[in-house]
């Protein structure tokens, strides 16, 4: 700090020294060099300049040069506001010595311009025109002879005015100025709540009017002129809040759309949670939904709160998928339940069709697509009403005539240029897709289905009989659901019983908007404006819902806007808030990877763990007189028709299935049938000729017929008792069926019989001409699907684990379990009874029916015409 008087005494008299020869005017030989150094600063060739201003400057000796550079570099580097201060001292040190010397005119000018710098810049401030640059950028102009209002140079000839920052935005044209993006759009967006991983629902209070019959429902329809403007729709919402909206909206009518998108993804506090490990976004905002709403589509529950499906029971969770190609709602749905739910899905055909090949983290095999009319090679365009009865008749055929337990919706179509007018364009769809909800869901099951802007009387009219046929309708919008766009989802929970009615009503209206497509006018309103208005509560809940909506989605695009002005905005919490996110829906923080493939052998001792491989290739033991006596109790066994050899079939994913017969020597085969299968599935099957017909029409068809299951989707059953097991093979097979699919290959279960009802597999055994037998009658089993094959024998399989035995109690008239080691007895079901798969399977008898066998009475007669 005490070097710096010197320093600035030094530079005083430099500056003497330069500024005085100027002063005289002259043609001395100190002119030159002082206006050369002003060019100098302005792109002088350094080297002349070195020799000039060792013209100029008085002599130093070395110490002094030193102590002057070193003086100069720190004066030049220094930009703390310490420095500041000094350079204050500096200057009026500067000043004090240049006044012992020449008075000269332009000496007085430059001490003038650098004090009137300093001060205005450093003590006051803002109140500089300059304030805003630093100190190490004052002190530069300020060498170079910077005048305020005045341009550098030796006659000031350089620009005045500071050069601009470039307003080029992406990929624009220069000078291209994109209207609405000039002006203030006077919204305040920062004052928007802190972003939360947590939601709240707000439900629409319970409809307590009766749902309309035909009756009144025949008079509700309005023709009238066809309406594309939106600005007037004010019934359900602030005219202001209104023109905002669409004030925001068309301020981003010209903008490149990347440049949006670039905004928009920095802007949007949840932006980071994206899709996951699932095949796009639009399964995150099922999985957001889901928990929101208490996980009422994956696990419904009952009015007393007790869940409607359960793993270990039989039914199935059947659910519907419309309009939601390429199916990220139905991925999220099925890695959620596995293979204890089955999908039918109906979207349009083409470029946004199904992507179930891209389902990396769920069974595609569980998912069934049907486009209606024409089946697999229908269309699926939703507002065909030829194709909403085709599909709603499949459904029903395939879930026993009860419907599925939710339906999701998620259409929508590019409005790009039209996106005022999305909710007009997109009303037939929306009508679509309440009535395939109403077709299809059967009565105490949800609907969730997308919206857009819910402002005109027709939208308003489809929701509110949603609201008479539900027991609750909620509109909401989850957080992944970007908050500048107009989407929405209304949830509907427990349909209610006797809307047979209103679905006709609805399916009327779409008839009618079909033959309308083309004309002048439109159906306006499918509920009469006052019925609306007379139910005061819906009405207020939706204009709530609206101007609700409306404030937020206002805020968000001026957001927006003002991350497009300035790219240096960013939203600093989401990442945080992404793993808020996932972590409150039970969403594992994976990368999305597609699955690994894998040989057969490897996936094999993988799923078994550890397990003695020597176990797979036990062979039944035949039954004949003296293995007969090993079945002391009847009660401990079940008995199976079998139709050809055993073998244990592997299933790796879609048609990558392959097949063993348990002996080590022998190596997977692949299996040379059309059928798909889960990964990680493991079964114990036949591979069996089934016939149906007889004669020269009499059709042939390989099927796969399941003993037994091991692990199903990568859940090892083994353990479980043996008519669980079966149980659980059957809703497999429910789930994985195709029943749209006649060209592949039919995956059935064997029907398991009580030994001591051994009688019931004879009343199926009948004699029947068999394609290629020479005309003789064979001997043949028909299973329940009226289908029918060769028996080969009968599986005998002992189901009660050892000391434990199954017998029949006369005075309770009901089976017990006895354990004949400790004499126990009990009705309920011992943990240690269960057999095993791996006893059971070691334990099983075969009769096989051979030559010489008699199982029928009429094998004796043609065995005697032979």
């Amino acid at each position: 700090m005490a070097a710096r008087p010197g320093a600035a005494s030094l530079l005083s008299a430099a500056e003497r020294g330069r500024t005085g020869g100027r002063s005289r005017g002259g043609g001395s030989g100190e002119t030159k060099p002082a206006g050369r150094r002003l060019r100098g600063r302005c792109g002088a060739v350094p080297g002349l300049w070195g020799k000039m201003k060792r013209r100029t400057e008085p002599e130093f000796g070395s110490p002094q040069k030193k102590q002057k550079k070193v003086e100069d570099l720190g004066s030049t580097l220094s930009s703390t506001s310490d420095d500041e201060a000094q350079l204050s001292n500096h200057t009026t040190q500067e000043s004090s010595s240049s006044s012992s010397g020449s008075e000269s005119e332009s000496d007085e000018k430059r001490l003038v311009f650098n004090n009137e710098f300093k001060q205005d810049s450093l003590v006051e401030g803002t109140s500089s025109r300059y304030s805003m640059y630093n100190s190490v950028s004052q002190k530069l102009m300020a060498k170079m002879g910077f005048r305020e209002g005045e341009g550098l140079g030796k006659y000031g000839q350089g620009r005045k005015d500071i050069v601009e920052a470039s307003n080029q935005k992406g990929r624009r044209g220069f000078g291209l100025t994109l209207k609405g993006f000039d002006g203030e759009l006077n919204i305040d967006w920062q004052d928007e709540p802190e972003p939360s991983a947590y939601e709240e629902v707000d439900w629409c209070l319970e409809c307590t009017t009766e749902i309309p019959d035909a009756q009144e429902l025949k008079e509700w329809m309005t023709v009238g002129k066809r309406k594309m403007v939106i600005e007037d729709e004010t019934e359900f919402c602030n005219e202001e809040l209104l023109h905002n909206v669409l004030r925001c909206k068309s301020v981003f009518d010209e903008l490149d759309g990347e440049e949006m998108r670039r905004a928009r993804t920095r802007s949007n506090p949840y932006e980071m949670i994206r899709g996951v490990f699932f095949l796009n976004r639009a399964a995150m905002k099922m999985a957001n939904m889901d928990h929101v709403f208490d996980y009422m589509f994956t696990n419904p529950k009952d009015f007393q709160g007790r869940p409607l499906i359960k793993e270990r029971d039989a039914e199935l969770l059947y659910f519907a998928d419309v309009c939601a190609g390429p199916g990220g709602f139905s991925e999220y749905v099925l890695w959620r339940k596995k293979w204890h739910a089955k999908g039918f899905g109906m979207t349009l055909k083409g470029p946004n069709d199904f992507k179930l090949e891209d389902f990396y983290s769920a069974s595609s095999e569980l998912f069934e697509p049907y486009y209606g009319e024409g089946g697999i090679d229908g269309d699926g365009d939703i507002t065909r009403p030829e194709n909403i009865t085709a599909f709603r008749n499949f459904v029903l055929d395939n879930t026993d005539h009860k419907g599925v337990h939710f339906l999701m919706a998620d259409g929508g179509f590019s409005v790009e240029g039209q996106e005022n007018l999305q909710e007009i364009l997109s009303k037939q769809l929306m009508l679509c897709q309440f009535l395939m909800a109403l077709s299809i869901v059967r009565t105490g099951g949800h609907f969730v289905c997308k919206t857009f802007d819910l402002f005109t009387p027709f939208s308003v009219g489809l929701v509110y009989l949603l609201y008479c046929c539900f027991e609750r309708v909620c509109i909401f919008k989850p957080v992944t659901s970007r908050p500048a766009n107009s989407e929405r989802y209304v949830v509907c929970k427990g349909l209610k019983l006797g809307i047979d009615d209103v679905r006709e009503y609805l399916f009327m209206v779409n008839i009618r908007l079909n033959q309308l497509r083309n004309s002048d006018v439109d159906v306006n309103l499918v509920v009469p404006l006052n019925v609306i208005k007379d139910d005061q509560d819906f009405c207020d809940y939706i204009v709530q819902s609206n101007e609700n909506h409306c404030k937020i989605q206002i805020k968000a695009l001026a957001k927006i806007r003002a991350f497009v002005q300035d790219t240096t905005l960013i939203e600093p919490r989401q990442a945080e808030i992404r793993k808020e996110c996932l972590q409150l829906w039970g969403i594992p923080d994976q990368a999305r990877v597609a699955p690994s493939s894998s040989d057969p052998k490897s996936k094999f001792f993988e799923l078994i763990q550890g397990t003695d491989i020597d176990a797979f290739s036990y062979k039944p033991t035949p039954l004949n007189s003296s293995t007969l006596e090993k079945i002391r109790q009847v009660f401990d066994y079940r008995c199976m028709v079998s139709g050809s050899e055993q073998k244990f079939l592997l299933g790796l994913g879609k048609s990558q299935i392959y097949t063993w017969d348990g002996r080590q020597s022998d190596r997977w085969t692949k299996l040379d049938l059309k059928t798909e299968l889960p990964r990680d599935t493991l079964l114990s099957v036949e591979i069996v000729h089934e016939l149906k017909g007889e004669g020269k029409a009499q059709r042939k068809i390989s099927a796969i017929h399941i003993l037994d299951v091991l692990v199903l989707n990568g859940n090892d059953v083994r353990k479980q008792h043996f008519n669980q097991r079966i149980q659980l093979a059957e809703k497999f097979v429910k789930a994985v069926s195709k029943p749209s699919r006649p060209d592949m290959n039919p995956i059935r279960v064997k029907e398991v019989y009580r030994l001591e009802e051994m009688e019931k597999i004879f009343v199926r055994l009948e004699m029947k001409v068999i394609k290629g037998s020479g005309g003789m009658p064979r001997l043949s089993y028909t299973g329940r699907d009226d289908r029918h094959f060769v028996p080969t024998g009968l599986y005998i399989v002992r189901t009660v684990n050892e000391p434990w035995t199954m017998a029949y109690s006369k005075n309770f008239k009901r089976k017990f379990f006895f354990n004949k080691m400790t004499n126990e007895s009990t009705f309920d079901l011992p943990f240690e009874s269960i057999a095993p798969f791996h006893v059971c399977y070691y334990g099983r008898l075969f009769w096989e029916w051979g030559d010489g066998v008699k199982v029928h009475d009429s094998q004796k007669r043609v065995l005697g015409r032979g």
